[in-house]
């Protein structure tokens, strides 16, 4: 007898439920708690809460993995922002980044993290048209940085940087509009320069010098028409 009101009650919370999911006010809105399954399945896509078509509190979005929906993204929304806080995740439930989000475009910080690890690989700052802008920081697992190059409006710009993850710089490198364009230095491992010149337009313009050990070992002028590219230091 037991049972079988404990069956009875768990069929009224089921339909109860079902029943309060997935509706909508008097204007078409959805309103309350919503889920959809993947298409043919009931695999779960998504689950969250409209207020009157608005979105509100955290919606999460699953993969279908093998007939199984696995947490792919949640997206936190702030009834006092139209920017919501947003997560993704691989299929093993690890952190891949996290920023914020005005509809599917980026905006303002954004971390990536390292595969399986809580360590941040790329740092990076968008505007509010989810262009790139400002600084880019990418880092090694120690948590070093590697790289750190300038954005404007989604393109790059300025003086990029390379270091090694003992900290010694390995490039400096200069773009224009997007294109490698200035003054432009390369050095070994151990810190020394091996060659240095100057890009105009994405291509190497006049003297470089070439290095052996931090010593100049040879020029070469890739100046356009030049007769003599290369000249061995005496």
């Amino acid at each position: 007898m037991n049972k079988l009101i404990i069956v009875i009650l768990v069929l009224v919370s089921s339909i109860s439920f079902a029943q309060d999911i997935n509706k909508k006010d008097a204007d078409g809105n959805r309103h309350g708690k919503w889920s959809k399954n993947f298409e043919g399945t009931k695999v779960l896509r998504y689950e969250g809460e409209f207020n009157h078509g608005q979105e509100v509190g955290t919606f999460k979005f699953y993969k279908n993995i093998n007939g199984q929906s696995v947490l792919t993204a949640t997206r936190a929304f702030n009834e006092n922002s139209d920017l919501a806080d947003v997560k993704f995740f691989s299929s093993t439930k690890n952190l891949i980044s996290e920023g914020k989000m005005r509809g599917k475009t980026y905006v303002g910080k954004w971390l990536y993290y390292h595969n399986k690890s809580k360590v941040v690989m790329t740092e990076e700052l968008y505007d509010n048209k989810g262009k790139l802008e400002g600084l880019k920081k990418t880092f090694y697992l120690s948590g070093q940085l590697a790289q750190q190059e300038n954005f404007v409006s989604g393109i790059v710009e300025g003086e990029s940087r390379w270091f090694s993850e003992s900290g010694k710089i390995l490039k400096i490198f200069n773009y224009q509009n997007g294109e490698l364009h200035g003054p432009a230095k390369i050095y070994n491992s151990k810190g020394l320069i091996e060659m240095e010149g100057v890009y105009q337009k994405d291509r190497r313009h006049g003297i470089w010098k070439f290095y052996k050990d931090g010593k100049l070992d040879k020029e070469k002028d890739f100046t356009r028409r030049s007769k003599n590219p290369y000249k061995k230091k005496s």
